[in-house]
């Protein structure tokens, strides 16, 4: 099952797109700017929801739990919400770690990409000084 849910955070607008397969959810977060009217929500998924859904189906994947479909008298869901509420083990929804997970393992690759980026340049420097200075040797 496929869901998006777009909401202000702010600054902007953000849209979540969660993929639910096996059990298991997988989440992409995407920034969205001003508010999007319906017509422009749908452009933005005609043109890159392909790319969002690759995006959401690379992210690593979190353990969903399975709701109950018995009613529960209100008084005690009460009772479990503030019981719930009280303990602060788990941080957030399955969403919202699947975003947490993938924030994460793009932080990574970025570090990578600007460690390599940065090599790149010093080492790229270093060539320019080296011909710098052999051209300065043969003026002598």
């Amino acid at each position: 099952m496929v869901s998006l849910s777009v909401y202000f955070e702010s600054p902007f607008w953000v849209g979540v797109l969660e993929i639910v397969e096996d059990g298991e959810l997988r989440a992409t977060r995407f920034v969205l700017g001003s508010e999007p009217t319906d017509p422009e929500l749908y452009e933005f998924l005609m043109r890159h929801g392909v790319a969002l859904l690759e995006r959401a189906e690379a992210a690593p994947a979190v353990p969903v739990e399975t709701a109950r479909e018995r009613r529960v008298n209100p008084k005690r869901a009460a009772k479990l919400a503030a019981r719930a509420a009280a303990r602060v083990t788990r941080r957030g929804t399955a969403a919202q770690e699947a975003l947490r997970l993938e924030l994460e393992s793009t932080k990574g690759q970025a570090r990578v990409n600007r460690r390599e980026r940065e090599r790149a340049l010093a080492e790229h420097r270093r060539e320019v000084a080296r011909r710098k200075r052999i051209e300065r040797r043969r003026d002598r």
